[in-house]
C-alpha cells in the first residue's frame, strides 16, 4: 500500500462555471490532464499515469487516445533501431531495408 498526500488548490468559482463542471469533476479532469502531459514528456510510465489519474491502466490509455497522445514512449530513432534489430534477427541472409 502507498501513502497519499493531499494538495490544496484555490481557484475562483468562475473556473468551474466556465468549464461547466463541479469541483470534483474539475479535480478528476485535472489529474488526467497532468498525468497525460507528464506521460507525453516521458516523466512517468503508463502505470504511474493511471495511478496519478486514479483510473485503470486501460482507462489511462483511453485518456491518452482522447488527448491524441501516443501510448508509446519511444523516439523515432529508438523505433528505427528496434526495427533494424528485429529485421536483422529474423531475416538472416536477406538485405535490411534502410529506414
Amino acid at each position: 500500500m502507498f501513502q497519499t498526500n493531499g494538495v490544496g488548490l484555490k481557484l475562483p468559482e468562475t473556473v468551474f462555471s466556465a468549464l461547466h463542471m463541479d469541483s470534483n469533476e474539475f479535480t478528476r479532469q485535472m489529474r488526467i490532464a497532468a498525468a497525460t502531459k507528464w506521460f507525453e514528456l516521458c516523466k512517468i510510465s503508463q502505470n504511474q499515469g493511471a495511478e496519478i489519474a486514479d483510473i485503470s491502466r486501460s482507462g489511462f490509455i483511453e485518456a491518452l487516445s482522447d488527448a491524441k497522445a501516443s501510448p508509446l514512449q519511444i523516439t523515432s530513432g529508438q523505433l528505427r533501431e528496434e526495427l533494424i534489430d528485429v529485421v536483422g534477427q529474423k531475416t538472416s541472409g536477406c538485405r535490411v531495408i534502410s529506414l
